[in-house]
């Protein structure tokens, strides 16, 4: 019975009664404002919420009662004469510099600094007195954070303002959860890099010394040829024009015609990109199966028979060329046995299996080391012993305690190899005369075909930044301390 009336108190308290979304809204903007990484993304993306914020902290202002404290305090300390005596002290100390280092200065050039001098600290003592006094009398100082949380308690400010600031908005939902926070800035990283990889790889085609329009057209072309073919393709417009002609082509999904051939280089590429795609994916899911084992069995059995026999096979395995491992599988798989096709054949599914064997072999091998690596380091450390000391099995301690703390190195080596693999799988595709994007690359950087070899590198950069975003995810989620550290940021 005695409940009721105390919740009905809390309910009349102005204070319990604001909603605690509202609240909670103004605190994280309070926070990010305080963070130098978000605050200016804040003011820009809610350029007008922050705007009208700004007009009635103005207004505040103006009848703050701390800035007629302010205002008091420094008609006080003009009328007891303090800021003269700083200029005195402040021009006698100037003096005797001069005086000692045998300085020919001016009298009134002394004279403007002793004043400028006398001012700055002037100003610092009246802030100081305010503030004392403000904290005396208790009295509430009027800010732009102080005016945001204050409107944000009212409802009807979030409404109106949900529209005009929803990218603010959306910007603080992220950084209001850890976890979506640390997606949310790898996103971002991942989009620069996207950006810096297109700027590099552009710049560096625009100053090659090789002329596509002669590459294309021929020795017999003439000078008209070519200034029509450079007019129609942008390539008489100046660096900058060009630059941000691609970056926007790049970001709309749209890069044009490709030089040779004349053909879209969006739809070509979204021909192409999957089978490297596919055969990235299938020889990697092939190479963890197989090498994350052999490399803890390795581990476990170190300095064993096991241990010698997989590591040199790892390691014949890091040493074998893809290109003669390649011909060597085409010269017995399919010219001396006929088990398999020697060219890749989208409608064979047997003519894929040469070309992944052929790309897992060198990441197996990595990860299997690595794995071997990272899992005798693990198993020395004191909590295994500590893990074994209180009865767990071999097997526990194993699974539980030693390769979940092992695959943090061995999660970033796939990530970087993977990448590499989707850039350096060229020589596998044109050996088994695969159709991807990395042959495609290689065929148009004779040319050079900018608008073909931007697509191929900028779409194979996009899909290594999703790649490592995932991995720096896996990170939180096989580390717990990561994990605590999100929470803390």
């Amino acid at each position: 019975m005695e409940a009721a009336p105390a919740a009905r108190a809390a309910n009349a308290d102005p204070v319990n009664a604001k909603p605690r979304f509202n609240r909670r809204v103004g605190s994280i903007y309070a926070k990010m404002m305080l963070d130098s990484s978000y605050k200016y993304f804040l003011l820009l993306l809610g350029a007008p919420v922050n705007l009208f914020v700004f007009f009635v902290y103005w207004l505040r202002k103006r009848n703050d009662s701390y800035r007629l404290l302010l205002a008091d305090t420094r008609k006080e300390l003009l009328a007891s004469g303090y800021k003269d005596e700083l200029k005195a002290e402040i021009l006698e100390q100037l003096r005797q510099k001069q005086r000692f280092f045998g300085a020919a200065v001016s009298p009134e050039k002394t004279e403007l600094l002793a004043v400028k001098e006398a001012e700055g600290k002037f100003q610092e003592a009246v802030h100081d007195a305010a503030e004392q006094k403000r904290i005396q009398l208790q009295l509430v100082r009027t800010d732009f954070v102080g005016t945001f949380q204050d409107l944000a308690e009212r409802s009807w400010f979030l409404a109106l303002s949900f529209i005009p600031g929803i990218l603010m908005y959306l910007l603080m939902f992220f950084y209001s959860s850890p976890y979506l926070k640390y997606i949310f800035e790898r996103c971002v990283m991942a989009l620069f890099v996207i950006v810096g990889v297109s700027i590099v790889v552009f710049t560096i085609l625009y100053l090659s010394p090789m002329n596509p329009a002669a590459n294309i057209l021929g020795e017999t072309a003439t000078e008209e040829q070519i200034a029509q073919f450079n007019k129609i393709y942008g390539l008489d417009q100046s660096y900058l024009v060009q630059l941000w002609n691609t970056i926007k082509g790049i970001a709309t999904f749209d890069l044009g015609k490709s030089f040779a051939g004349n053909e879209q280089v969006t739809e070509t590429i979204a021909r192409k990109f999957p089978i490297t795609l596919t055969l990235t994916t299938i020889s990697l899911s092939l190479a963890i199966l197989i090498a994350i084992p052999a490399g803890i069995l390795s581990a476990v059995k170190r300095n064993s028979l096991w241990d010698y026999t997989l590591m040199f096979i790892a390691l014949i395995g890091l040493s074998i060329p893809s290109f003669w491992q390649g011909l060597i599988f085409i010269l017995n798989f399919s010219i001396k046995l006929h088990w398999l096709p020697a060219t890749f054949n989208p409608q064979n599914a047997l003519s894929i299996i040469m070309p992944t064997l052929v790309l897992g072999t060198g990441l197996t091998a990595a990860i299997a080391r690595m794995t071997r690596s990272s899992t005798l380091e693990v198993i020395g450390e004191d909590y295994i012993l500590t893990a074994r000391a209180k009865g767990l099995n071999k097997r526990q301690v194993l699974l539980k305690h030693a390769v979940r703390n092992a695959l943090i190195p061995i999660v970033t080596v796939i990530g970087l190899q993977f990448g590499g693999m989707l850039g350096g799988s060229a020589v596998t595709e044109k050996v088994f005369n695969i159709s991807g994007i990395g042959s495609y690359i290689v065929d148009k950087q004779f040319v050079p075909d900018i608008p073909s070899i931007m697509g191929g590198v900028v779409y194979t950069a996009i899909t290594i930044s999703i790649i490592n975003v995932i991995v720096d995810v896996l990170y939180a989620f096989f580390d717990p301390r990561i994990r605590t550290k999100m929470k803390q940021y």
